[in-house]
């Protein structure tokens, strides 16, 4: 299975909730060049889950508008949250891309590549590609939009 952790765009600071939070205007082009390079690369049955937060829903909107939201991929999510949510390791689907937090996804590629607890920092808008099965983990992939 392929498992892309896509960390949300730059948002905003403040809104009246954080759940509200929007991309900035910096947020929507790192968004769309990060959509970019993913729109080349995944395949089209790739299921995407996304965090309810606006500023997720509005990252993955760049790529797609197929895509589940789900309430428990929300900020605070745990890892067993996320990998419960992609059905690691067999997968729901071949390629699932989650779009979400930090410390969270940082909190899954550790867990994966290194059987730690620790977090990793994922860029805003960056992307962490990994496939395997279990503990046979290979990191295919981490790109941030910067470097596109």
């Amino acid at each position: 299975m392929n498992l892309i952790l896509w960390r949300h765009a730059e948002a905003e600071d403040s809104a009246p909730s954080d759940l509200a939070r929007q991309l900035t205007t910096r947020g929507r082009k790192q968004a769309q060049a990060m959509a970019k390079w993913l729109r080349a690369r995944l395949e089209e049955d790739a299921v995407i889950l996304v965090s309810p937060a606006t500023r997720t829903v509005q990252t993955v909107e760049s790529l797609t508008d197929q895509y589940r939201v789900m309430r428990e991929l929300a900020p605070g999510a745990s890892v067993d949250d996320v990998l419960n949510a992609a059905g690691w390791p067999e997968g729901i689907a071949a390629t699932v891309v989650i779009v979400g937090h930090q410390p969270t996804l940082g909190q899954v590629a550790a867990r994966l590549l290194a059987q730690s607890d620790v977090s990793w920092s994922v860029k805003k808008a960056g992307v962490w590609w990994l496939s395997g099965r279990g503990r046979d983990v290979v990191l295919r992939a981490v790109i941030s939009p910067d470097l596109l």
